[in-house]
């Protein structure tokens, strides 16, 4: 299995190593990131993506900084500016602020307690991440029928997207080991093509039957009926259930409750942000106009051509079939309650 996030120990030369997802299928190339610049760079341009993962890298990022800080003779204020500035890299995904959070609260400036923090949080994902995939892929049998399935998903939220095997993938490739998935819609996913690129690789790499197809498609291929599910990730998830996700999620959303189909969201529960009530306060990432108006580093647009990119949209509850966390299935006729641990019926 493909790990997109570690820690390398070497000493004083220790650092964090990332699989660059921007190069992805083309090359499997690894960054050896060995200061919080070149780990916000990473987390900017996308190198290192998808919540889970992000929660590793804000939690692994706190011990690159206090490593880097005691190499450079930093002071406690210039350590902690690092640090959030890793924290606050992107506003959207909830995760990485929740594990750079997490670790520097735990670690108290100690090394070592920091990168035993940022371990923790890597294997509690990839533990989180196989137990919503199981409950996942069994409410979808009782919910759907015990046969194989056919799904549409969108961006990628697989291995590449966790510390280690995926949430919304994840459920896939569950079905996909019981002989219950026949056959995989993959969005694109405009304009970095994270479905294209990366969901499709690791369904290839997986052996999972699939097909690529244009965002523009997906609202037809569901109301078509060539679809019994869709499923995706999540980069936060309000107290209320609303979520946010890679644009173009809601777009699936109204498709499905057109369809009258489940749309399922599958995050660990570190993706839940208790302290936002509602979808209306997440702040959504605006991203550069040369993501849309250029293609492969060519200009597609003529000179003078303004873009609006936002890099998420925002889900409301009721348009959620269900959501999955390693805590159990909360389905739509429960919210807006809260989605605490406690309510939830796993």
């Amino acid at each position: 299995m493909v790990r997109a996030i570690e820690w390398v120990n070497a000493g004083t030369e220790s650092h964090i190593r990332l699989l660059d997802q921007t190069l992805l299928p083309s090359e499997e190339t690894y960054l050896e990131v060995d200061s919080s610049d070149v780990l916000i760079d990473a987390i900017n341009r996308l190198a290192v993506r998808g919540a889970p993962a992000l929660g590793a890298a804000g939690g692994y990022g706190v011990a690159l900084a206090l490593l880097e800080g005691s190499r450079k003779g930093w002071s406690a204020a210039e350590t902690t500016a690092a640090i959030d500035a890793i924290a606050l890299a992107r506003p959207t995904a909830v995760n990485l602020a929740w594990g750079a959070r997490r670790v520097e609260s735990v670690a108290g400036g100690d090394f070592d307690r920091a990168l035993a923090e940022a371990h923790a949080i890597a294997v509690e994902d990839e533990a989180a991440n196989r137990k919503l995939s199981s409950l996942g892929a069994d409410w979808l049998l009782a919910r759907v029928g015990d046969r194989p399935l056919r799904a549409v998903t969108h961006c990628n939220t697989g291995a590449l997207a966790t510390t280690a095997w995926g949430t919304a993938y994840g459920i896939l490739h569950e079905l996909h080991n019981r002989g219950k998935l026949e056959l995989v819609y993959v969005d694109e996913t405009r304009p970095l093509l994270q479905g294209t690129r990366l969901t499709s690789w690791e369904l290839k790499n997986d052996g999972i039957n699939h097909v690529v197809e244009v965002d523009g498609a997906a609202a037809s291929t569901i109301l078509r009926g060539l679809v019994d599910f869709a499923v995706i990730g999540a980069d936060r998830i309000t107290a209320n259930g609303d979520t946010a996700n890679k644009v173009g999620s809601v777009a699936l959303a109204l498709a499905c409750a057109r369809a009258g189909i489940p749309f399922v969201v599958a995050a660990p529960y570190s993706t839940v942000d208790e302290s936002t009530l509602t979808g209306d306060a997440i702040e959504i990432e605006e991203r550069s106009d040369d993501e849309v108006l250029s293609f492969a580093g060519v200009r597609a647009a003529a000179e003078g051509v303004r873009a609006f990119n936002p890099a998420f949209d925002v889900t409301p509850h009721d348009l959620i079939s269900a959501i999955v966390t390693e805590h159990g299935v909360v389905e739509a006729d429960r919210a807006p309650q809260p989605l605490y641990p406690a309510t939830s019926n796993g």
